[in-house]
């Protein structure tokens, strides 16, 4: 009975904990694209650059590739 109940807790803090860590992410901020919006913009800007940026966290490469 109290091996269940043990089980039962932590199955129960494992939920708590995963629905924790998706709503942080959730809150995350994305910048938009482009030298503009970033902080600190490189000097040199080229298409390749702004595919990439483009595609960024993706894993598909860019469409004019």
């Amino acid at each position: 009975m109290i091996r269940k109940l043990l089980l039962r807790g932590a199955a129960l803090g494992a939920v708590a904990l995963i629905r924790r860590a998706m709503r942080q992410r959730s809150r995350r901020e994305v910048r938009d694209a482009g030298p503009s919006q970033m902080r600190n913009p490189p000097g040199t800007w080229d298409r390749v650059d702004e595919a990439s940026d483009e595609s960024f966290p993706a894993s598909d490469p860019p469409a004019n590739y």
